[in-house]
């Protein structure tokens, strides 16, 4: 039996009720600890790259891109959260999600993504291991889930350093 296909469409406000609760059911109240979520937090947000799944009118799932400079260096983003329904797991939602994203991160000219994550998960989508010590969060992560995939080629070269969100003050790129 074929598994229908979720719409994938922007965040617009009208979802954010949705977004926050699933955010709570999928993480709970220690998401605020995790550095992902501190370098997210205060930085702007790219609202072309806010996405979420939508099946039969419901929303089932969501990520999102954060821009980020790595070592002072501007044009990567942090994907996550990455969220999807628990009755709607393992249906290929997560995966449609970030590769629609990625590629809507490519045409914008966006050069890496990089994210904390599970390498066998995120692999599908073209994540692979960061080589220890290229990429530092400025809070404790584990280094061999530190993932990153090149949207042009050797973009990896160019992104050295510790990780920061880029906040509304700074330029988008």
């Amino acid at each position: 039996m074929t598994m229908p296909s979720a719409l994938i469409r922007r965040q617009t406000p009208d979802d954010y009720a949705a977004l926050i609760e699933m955010n709570e059911r999928a993480f709970g109240p220690g998401r605020f600890a995790r550095t992902a979520y501190r370098v997210r937090e205060g930085a702007m947000h790219d609202p072309r790259l806010n996405l979420c799944a939508v099946l039969e009118g419901e929303i089932i799932g969501s990520v999102d891109f954060t821009p980020i400079a790595i070592g002072g260096v501007p044009g990567a983003l942090l994907l996550g959260p990455l969220i999807i329904a628990e009755d709607n797991k393992n249906q290929g939602h997560g995966l449609g999600l970030m590769l629609d994203g990625l590629e809507r991160a490519r045409v914008l000219d966006y050069k890496l993504v990089i994210l904390v994550g599970d390498l066998p998960y995120y692999s599908r989508a073209g994540f692979e291991p960061t080589p220890a010590g290229h990429i530092a969060f400025p809070g404790p992560v584990d280094p061999s889930r530190i993932l990153h995939v090149e949207l042009i080629p050797d973009a990896l070269k160019a992104y050295r350093g510790l990780v920061r969100g880029i906040s509304s003050r700074s330029p988008l790129r």
